[in-house]
């Protein structure tokens, strides 16, 4: 994603390898851009491509709810719990509509089921960093774009992934800020019970499914990769769990702001007073209506960027350009 042609705007370099870029005339919650020239996303691009590179990353003003990735061998009941969040909380959470190479089956419908997509297409959006994990299964590809976890937040709702271990490490080593949680049996020997009492397989591929499950049973535990493991040895205690561990999760910057919708920015207006603050002076909605006209612009907390979106941005309103200085003191 990248704005559109900038007609009037005003450029701040910042010292984290990012240029912020304030349109003029837009609204306040639709001007402010990042162009990433030395970033870690940016530095990986120009290594992988062998050229030179900057990235483009949409300001969002406030922050949002990490997105959630759970990962489990198959048949220790990750899925029954994600069922049961999205049932009891369906306006709270929401899933990531996957991307996949392979053809629409009957009554899949595009962007419900999976976003489906040309081969070549999608493996230049994975070249170019698009895809926060991917893999190849029986000859098409599959994956999770950073775009379709974004949409979900931007949505106003937080973002399931339902992914195995493998794409949570990919997941793990992007700038996605999200919090996972792995979901493992009381023993092997329960798993194994468990995915035999399905009935549903041969022989053959229940060996397969429990040799996967040891891999995966093994990864999830390596160190620094999740940051909560759950027994799931009751269904309905095992997901109390899971809800108190989500509820003491979403205690996110919520900030006391200002109207933003149809402030527009004077880009002749913005100046620096201090590292990561910034005074932006406001012009009216066009409206009449009496609007506040200065606001401080907090940089210090940024997450995420490019090839997402760049969260965190906090705004307070301030009285004149005295208190904006105090106000900066004081931060």
């Amino acid at each position: 994603m990248k704005p559109v042609q900038l007609k009037g705007h005003s450029t701040l370099l910042l010292n984290n390898g990012r240029i912020l870029i304030v349109k003029k005339d837009y609204p306040l919650d639709d001007c402010i851009w990042f162009l990433e020239v030395d970033t870690p996303f940016v530095k990986e691009q120009k290594k992988l491509l062998g050229t030179e590179v900057v990235a483009w990353s949409k300001g969002v003003i406030g922050s949002a709810p990490k997105p959630i990735v759970i990962s489990g061998p198959s048949g220790v009941g990750k899925g029954t719990l994600i069922n049961k969040l999205m049932k009891e909380f369906p306006s709270k959470y929401g899933f990531s509509v996957s991307h996949t190479t392979r053809a629409p089956r009957e009554k899949e419908l595009d962007g419900v089921h999976y976003h489906f997509t040309e081969r070549s297409l999608m493996e230049k959006d994975i070249r170019d960093g698009k895809f926060l994990e991917f893999a190849s299964v029986h000859g098409n590809l599959y994956g999770t774009s950073i775009e379709a976890v974004e949409a979900v937040t931007d949505s106003g709702k937080r973002c399931i992934l339902d992914i195995d271990v493998q794409g949570a490490r990919s997941v793990r080593a992007s700038s996605l800020d999200a919090i996972f949680i792995f979901i493992c049996p009381p023993s092997f020997e329960e798993l194994e019970e468990r995915l035999r009492a399905r009935a549903t397989e041969t022989e053959e591929q229940v060996q397969k499914r429990l040799r996967n499950a040891r891999a995966e049973l093994d990864e999830g535990r390596s160190p620094g990769l999740f940051d909560h493991i759950l027994v799931n040895d009751d269904l309905e205690t095992c997901y109390e769990t899971l809800k108190k561990l989500l509820a003491s999760d979403e205690n996110a910057n919520t900030l006391n702001q200002p109207t933003t919708k149809n402030l527009k920015v004077h880009v002749s207006h913005m100046e620096s007073r201090a590292d990561q603050k910034i005074l932006l002076h406001c012009g009216t909605n066009g409206t009449g209506v009496k609007v506040p006209s200065l606001f401080m612009l907090d940089i210090s907390s940024l997450k995420g960027g490019a090839p997402g979106r760049t969260r965190g941005l906090n705004v307070y309103t301030v009285e004149s350009l005295r208190d904006g200085v105090n106000r900066i003191k004081q931060l």
